[in-house]
């Protein structure tokens, strides 16, 4: 999958999403944390409201709320899912960065001077994120901010 695409969305009790990718995977995303936290999402914190959640179209690309015109993409929701099911601190760290920052797998490997596909891997767990690698990215912070 070259970039994240939904075939469904469910919404689950505790501001769960499961979804399900154009790949077959299935992920479940935990956005409490995010709607109690930002001031944009609060209409989202009424179960009822927050159940309500459809895909924009038969693409796929995005979700969304439309009674108060709230979309999220599906390459944000995917890097949700994997930051949250993390098991690896580095790991965390990198796709963390890449959420705060909206940095694509482009830009991210831009940033790092790597490639593309060392982005990916890193991002999926396929290869572990090295130390100075989640330092990089720290740095990278500081640097552009």
């Amino acid at each position: 999958m070259k970039r994240p695409r939904l075939a469904a969305v469910e919404p689950l009790p505790n501001y769960q999403l499961k979804m399900t990718f154009i790949n077959g995977c299935i992920m479940t995303v935990d956005k409490g944390e995010t709607i109690f936290a930002k001031p944009g999402l609060a209409p989202l914190r009424d179960p009822a409201a927050f159940a309500k959640v459809r895909l924009t179209n038969s693409i796929g690309w995005t979700i969304e709320w439309t009674d108060f015109d709230i979309q999220i993409g599906a390459d944000t929701l995917w890097l949700e899912a994997l930051l949250q099911t993390s098991t690896d601190e580095n790991t965390r760290t990198f796709i963390a960065w890449r959420l705060r920052n909206g940095l694509s797998l482009a830009d991210a490997a831009r940033a790092l001077d790597m490639t593309t596909r060392t982005m990916s891997a890193y991002g999926t767990g396929a290869r572990p994120v090295p130390y100075h690698i989640a330092l990089a990215c720290k740095g990278w912070e500081v640097e552009n901010r």
